[in-house]
């Protein structure tokens, strides 16, 4: 047996181990093959649970909802106000922590109402070397993450949804909207929303893998940095001149190209 197959048969181990499940489910590659599997092996034991967020774009929504059901899962969509919270909304460092903490309280509260057993989120073994301050939150609410335990890194949980053939299987990372908000500006339902304009604006000219930074000028005024992943770079001079209008159309005073491109950050051990 493979070593991947050893890792895929130890995380059916894992969810065979805890019928009545309820899984954090955001559409993403990892959270969408935990819940393919868990449904495969646990059928009506598992639900999925969707934040609908101020901070997760409509069409993410929409795609996640589809993808559940194309996986004939149960779903809960659960409405979160993280951004009532004033330390979210003031956007530290840790404002993962107090989003997760909301989502993970809220689904306790339905596994003890509705009698599921057991909570499960999609990180994986990949993650456990990033800085994430969510993590926390799943260990005070004591969260499964069995794709971790089961030793599944992103890769290969790439490659086992696309031997299932799943939508998500090439999909890039989508991390919320609020990710994009410098550190330190508050966020706030404008200022989602007017990333998640400039973000679909960008997305409309066939550009696949960017982000639109939110930022504040010398004057404290918001401004647009687009970040476009290196392989499209050489597409963006040309299209460039009708993005930039779309992103002061969407509520940023100004907007300007990062010339270096978009690079997900590298990953960094927990201290």
């Amino acid at each position: 047996m493979s070593f991947i197959m050893t890792k895929l048969e130890r995380l059916r181990g894992i969810l065979k181990a805890h019928p009545g499940l309820l899984v954090a489910y955001s559409g993403g590659v990892d959270s969408t093959y935990l819940l393919a599997e868990a449904v495969d092996l646990l059928g009506a034991k598992v639900t999925g649970v969707i934040a609908d967020s101020p901070s997760l774009p409509r069409r993410a929504l929409q795609d996640a909802i589809r993808v559940a059901q194309s996986l004939h899962a149960r779903l809960q969509v659960l409405r979160t106000t993280e951004l009532d919270q004033p330390e979210y909304a003031a956007n530290p460092v840790n404002r993962c922590y107090f989003c997760k903490s909301e989502l993970f309280r809220r689904m306790a509260g339905i596994a003890s109402s509705q009698g599921f057993a057991a909570l499960a989120y999609g990180e994986n073994a990949d993650d456990a070397l990033e800085f994430r301050p969510g993590a926390q939150a799943a260990v005070e609410f004591q969260v499964l993450a069995p794709l971790r335990m089961a030793g599944l890194t992103k890769s290969e949980i790439r490659e086992l949804s696309k031997n299932r053939g799943l939508p998500t299987a090439d999909q890039p990372a989508q991390p919320c909207l609020s990710s994009r908000i410098q550190h330190g500006i508050p966020v706030s339902q404008a200022a989602l929303l007017m990333v998640e304009r400039a973000e679909e604006a960008v997305r409309h000219y066939g550009f696949y893998v960017f982000r639109v930074r939110y930022l504040h000028n010398q004057h404290g005024v918001p401004v647009a940095k687009l970040q476009v992943a290196p392989p499209e770079l050489g597409r963006l001079a040309f299209y460039w001149p009708k993005i930039r209008p779309a992103l002061i159309d969407a509520g940023f005073s100004d907007a300007f190209l990062d010339p270096a491109g978009y690079h997900p950050p590298a990953p960094r051990n927990q201290s």
